[in-house]
């Protein structure tokens, strides 16, 4: 659709709204204190674009600060507004900026670094120390989340759609870009053998780009039996394996053997019944737990790597010999740069399963956001239905 249709649909100003006009925010005050509020918002800086926001999903980060009111080590200090995967409408358009119309529909890429660091002038701006990613305890004032009506946003992290991705696919370009920075870090190659821990938005995507960048055999590990069947019925894995949930375990000597024990079930339906198998290529933990590291570690072939995708448990007993003396390389994943052009082709190209398929909850309204964020903190709905991503659409 043109961009000049696309303005008939959202009657707007051509150029501005006032100074000083106001919107509806979901804001969080505390663990699960979600309130709706009135913000006011400026125009566009000279750089920046406002964006009607149409669809966002619910990250388990956002999750974790609703429930916690902080995320791993990030405590919130402030009211906070959520959400980071987002997608939405140009509605008014900085002097500065060029190459916008009103209209148009774009992909946020939430995390605005500074331009200036080291890590910035390498093309790792995700590593950059002055990093302000919405939705984020981690600077303050935090910088707000995408649950809002409108925001401005720096132009240069607004990033056109094609007229026939949709929305809905637009905002998983956030987690997909996780899964295309894994799967680069990793340096897939054709032939390759990938185990996934993990079944959830990020571990189906991981591996669906393990597949599309050539690994032929790509296991997918979750203890939900209902998040793996999916991944192989909709063509994200090649195989799954269903982790049988173990009592808790005190002993790390007891951890390490649940582990292997993981490891050698995931290995033997890895193997295709290759008598000479050693091991996965790459193996990607997308859960952030314990288990999963130590059973990914055993899992792996000598010269093979680990890639850490998950964010979880911060402080863990690995058994560092496993990869001491199979020289497997531990790799850390934090977000992702330059990324997002890429993930929109790939999306508008069609080689990956329907992402629209994988949004199995929609709610309408910010008003109903808390709903969302209850849903999205369960793997099944009250009618017993598997839940997998959460949207929140305008």
């Amino acid at each position: 659709m043109a961009p000049s249709a696309l303005a008939d649909m959202y009657p707007i100003p051509m150029r501005h709204y006032s100074k000083g006009a106001t919107i509806q925010a979901s804001v969080l005050y505390g663990p699960r204190d979600l309130r709706l509020e009135t913000r006011t918002i400026t125009d566009p800086a000279p750089h920046e674009l406002q964006i009607a926001i149409k669809a966002t999903g619910v990250c388990g980060s956002d999750v974790s600060y609703y429930n916690k009111f902080r995320n791993g080590d990030l405590q919130a200090v402030q009211p906070l507004s959520l959400g980071h995967e987002s997608a939405g409408v140009v509605v008014a358009i900085g002097e500065a900026v060029t190459g916008f119309q009103i209209g148009e529909r774009v992909a946020l890429e939430v995390g605005v670094p500074c331009d200036n660091c080291r890590s910035c002038q390498r093309g790792r701006y995700n590593l950059c120390p002055g990093m302000r990613f919405r939705s984020s305890a981690k600077s303050v004032p935090h910088f707000q989340g995408t649950l809002q009506e409108r925001i401005n946003h720096p132009a240069k992290w607004c990033h056109k759609l094609p007229s026939h991705v949709s929305m809905e696919s637009a905002a998983l370009l956030e987690p997909l870009s996780v899964a295309i920075h894994a799967t680069r870090r990793a340096q897939v190659e054709q032939g390759d053998t990938a185990i996934v821990f993990g079944a959830g938005t990020v571990g189906l995507l991981v591996a669906a780009m393990a597949k599309m960048s050539g690994a032929t055999t790509v296991v997918i590990a979750d203890i939900d039996s209902g998040r793996v069947n999916y991944a192989l019925s909709n063509g994200f894995a090649t195989k799954g394996y269903i982790v049988t949930p173990r009592r808790h375990l005190n002993e790390t000597s007891e951890k390490l053997a649940v582990a292997k024990d993981v490891s050698s079930d995931i290995m033997q339906i890895a193997s295709l019944n290759d008598p000479d198998f050693e091991g996965a290529d790459v193996t990607f933990d997308c859960t952030g737990k314990e288990i999963c590291m130590q059973a990914g570690l055993y899992a792996t072939r000598p010269g093979g790597k680990l890639i850490m995708v998950g964010m979880g448990t911060p402080i863990q007993t690995l058994p560092m010999s496993a990869a001491h003396l199979k020289e497997v390389d531990i790799l850390g994943i934090f977000r992702y740069a330059n990324t997002y052009p890429v993930g929109i082709k790939i999306i508008s190209s069609g080689v990956l399963p329907c992402l629209d398929n994988m949004i199995t909850h929609r709610v309408k309204g910010l008003g109903a956001a808390k709903e969302a964020f209850d849903l999205a903190s369960k793997t099944v709905d009250k009618e017993g239905n598997l839940v997998l991503k959460v949207l929140i659409e305008a």
